[in-house]
């Protein structure tokens, strides 16, 4: 598949996502960015790991901003997200392997919860 071909599918898959999909998108996203700060970390490749770090710190305020502060769990996971944020904002300073490795814990916990739980839904 060439380079237009896949963006435009990628496109075309948020554009017709529910809610719940771009959420678990987004969950996939964030793993994957922190991963790839950790392979750049060993790589010490400094503006990768400060690329990936900072589209991490992105999905991260996505969420933040996407939160129904009409359900009851919002308030938790507004804290956690402002938690990550600043975390994030360390292990970019930093470079700091354990924090992204917190962090990245954090988000496939949050990934494979969300797939779940999109399972039970359906």
């Amino acid at each position: 598949m060439n380079q237009s071909a896949a963006q435009q599918y990628q496109q075309n898959s948020i554009l017709t996502a529910s809610p719940g999909e771009l959420t678990h998108m987004l969950y996939k996203g964030l793993v994957k960015f922190l991963r790839m700060s950790l392979l750049e970390l060993d790589r010490k490749n400094l503006e990768g790991i400060h690329a990936n770090l900072m589209k991490s710190q992105s999905i991260i305020e996505e969420l933040l901003f996407t939160l129904n502060m009409n359900i009851s769990v919002s308030e938790n996971m507004a804290s956690m997200y402002r938690y990550m944020l600043e975390r994030l904002i360390e292990a970019n300073l930093k470079k700091d392997r354990t924090v992204i490795e917190e962090l990245l814990g954090f988000a496939e916990e949050f990934r494979d919860i969300w797939s779940q739980a999109m399972k039970v839904v359906k």
